[in-house]
Order: C-alpha cells, then sequence, then structure tokens
C-alpha cells in the first residue's frame, strides 16, 4: 500500500508534466496558490453550510471536508515542488515543532 507521500510524490510527478511547459518558480508559485483557492472553495462550502450565500447554495460538512482535503492535499503537493527530495522530512519537523504545545497539554492531563 503506498503511503501519503507515495502518492503525493506520483500526483506530484502528474501535476508537473502537465505544467512542463512553465518555468519552475513559476509553477511553484501556481501550486501555492492551489492551496489558496482550495481554503476558499471550504471557506465557500462552510458559508453555504450556515446559510450565508445569496446563491442558493447549500452544503455539507462533507464538503467542506473535502475542500480541506483539497487543500492538504495542494499543500503538500506544494512543499514536494519546493524540495522534492525534503519535503516529507521538512513536514515532519515543522509538524513535531507547530504541535508542541498540543502534545505537552495532552501530557498533563
Amino acid at each position: 500500500m503506498d503511503t501519503l507521500w507515495d502518492n503525493i510524490e506520483k500526483l506530484s510527478a502528474v501535476c508537473r508534466a502537465v505544467g512542463a511547459h512553465l518555468p519552475d518558480k513559476e509553477l511553484k508559485a501556481l501550486q501555492v496558490g492551489k492551496v489558496a483557492e482550495e481554503a476558499g472553495e471550504a471557506m465557500h462550502a462552510l458559508h453555504g453550510l450556515k446559510g450565508l450565500t445569496n446563491c442558493g447554495d447549500e452544503h455539507t460538512w462533507s464538503e467542506v471536508q473535502n475542500d480541506l482535503i483539497g487543500a492538504v492535499i495542494a499543500a503538500l503537493v506544494a512543499m514536494h515542488y519546493i524540495d522534492p527530495t525534503g519535503a516529507h522530512a521538512t513536514f515532519d519537523e515543522i509538524f513535531h515543532r507547530r504541535t508542541r504545545r498540543g502534545r505537552e497539554a495532552a501530557a498533563a492531563t
């Protein structure tokens, strides 16, 4: 079974092939923009869920989650674009650092 990072590498290769006509720096920037796009879709779905859209869109929590996963995937692909050989290790390092307070709070209870 493929790991998350195996799948990110495969998806990154497919996306890079589609964008092969673009300079690497532009491709990286566009992928970072894709993260924002996907996060915006999650926010739109949340607005629809809460009845805050004027276009009559109704959404569910499942749709919000789907769009959030899209943002996560886009972010991991962007990390892989930035550093294909080190993205996984960088993610682990940053994740560990950013979740320190939560781990400490859980250990204190």
